[in-house]
């Protein structure tokens, strides 16, 4: 159902598809700039190191300030997807029809829920072996409110007032931000529609973990799997619709009564090489909420 690559939208998805595919453009930009921030971490520490030297205070402020931008562009990004994933569930889960019958009827829409969740693996992925993010906001934050103290004018403000960068912080103090904001969407999206039975959500979901599950454990499928990417990107859609159904299930995706067979979803990650896996156990362990229950 997920991986049909040529699924095109139908009339009655166009709609939706457009707007989530405008904000799908912008992922692998996205991803590119995280995977080339290299950091301030050395002109930071000479600035620390000798605080009575104007040219290396400055040094650091001009090396953190094009960075804070960039990870203002990636925040900016966390809230179009948020407005993207809220569009799909909303597609996907509407009486009258099932979950099943929605991914079979709108296969357009649900490979997009499965791309935003690729996307957001792999953001997460990349920001977990990033140590320098928090340490260049750190610094802009403490360099920025001793400025203000001394009533100095800076024009990044402009850019990233005081409010954005307590949002921002918030963000980025997460071990896995996009993660956590989908999930937070998702719980969002159920209280928010009360009408709305919430089997409707978790099937959805759970839905999609058994589709991707299957789909990794049958050699008739993975044989026909063109590359790697195929197999990580299955991997990781399992893995963040596991995630995203222990927030908004009372009783979480460990559970007895979970629709989802969460030892048969460890063992098809476990079967893979370590190295592919690591950031997905990973944001198992540091994103689900019943993991420990």
């Amino acid at each position: 159902i997920l991986f049909v690559s040529d699924a095109q939208p139908t009339d009655c998805e166009r709609e939706v598809w457009n707007q989530v595919n405008a904000v799908l453009q912008e992922s692998e930009s996205i991803l590119s700039g995280l995977q080339a921030y290299k950091g301030a971490g050395q002109e930071i520490r000479d600035a620390i190191q000798n605080p009575n030297d104007m040219l290396l205070q400055e040094r650091a402020w001009n090396s953190v300030c094009p960075l804070v931008i960039r990870l203002k562009k990636f925040y900016a990004f966390s809230l179009k997807l948020e407005e993207a994933l809220k569009s799909l569930l909303e597609s996907l889960t509407c009486p009258p029809y099932t979950p099943t019958q929605h991914l079979e009827r709108e296969q357009a829409l649900a490979k997009q829920f499965a791309e935003i969740l690729h996307f957001t693996l792999r953001f997460d992925e990349l920001k977990m072996r990033i140590p320098a993010i928090q340490n260049d906001f750190s610094y802009y934050r403490r360099t920025i409110s001793r400025n203000r103290l001394n009533n100095m004018n800076l024009d990044i403000e402009n850019e990233v007032n005081n409010e954005m960068a307590n949002r921002m912080s918030l963000f980025y103090a997460e071990a896995t931000p996009m993660l956590k904001t989908l999930s937070t969407a998702t719980t969002n999206f159920v209280t928010e529609n009360k009408t709305l039975p919430l089997e409707n959500t978790t099937d959805c979901l759970s839905t999609m973990a058994s589709v991707c599950k299957v789909m990794l454990e049958t050699p008739e499928y993975t044989s026909r799997f063109n590359s790697e990417d195929t197999l990580l990107f299955c991997m990781r859609v399992m893995v963040g619709v596991i995630i995203l159904y222990d927030h908004v299930h009372p009783n979480g995706a460990f559970n007895k009564s979970s629709k989802i067979d969460m030892k048969g979803c460890i063992k098809v990650l476990k079967d893979q090489p370590a190295d592919n896996v690591e950031g997905l156990l990973n944001a198992l362990n540091f994103t689900t909420k019943h993991l420990n229950d």
